[in-house]
């Protein structure tokens, strides 16, 4: 593999990391329509209630997408546990 392949394969990791992070954010912020905010904040349509809602979407979209790709690594890696092929 040579300089530009390794420059062009990082590039294609680091894109589907973010698609893959993204979406991961998006399905956090569908999943948490369905908590009754109506009994954790005053005023569940402020702009604050708002504002944490995304904060939280992003951190477990976040945090899923971490353990994702981590995943993905770590089974990819397995292949040279049984040879350089």
């Amino acid at each position: 593999m040579n300089e530009e392949q390794l420059y062009q394969s990082v590039g294609w990791n680091g894109l589907f990391s973010m698609f893959v992070t993204l979406g991961l954010v998006v399905v956090a912020w569908v999943a948490l329509r369905e908590v009754r905010w109506e009994k954790l904040v005053k005023h569940p349509l402020g702009p604050g209630a708002q504002i944490l809602k995304l904060l939280l979407a992003v951190a477990i979209g976040h945090q899923l997408a971490a353990f994702l790709l981590d995943y993905w690594n770590w089974t990819s890696s397995l292949k040279w546990l049984f040879g350089s092929n």
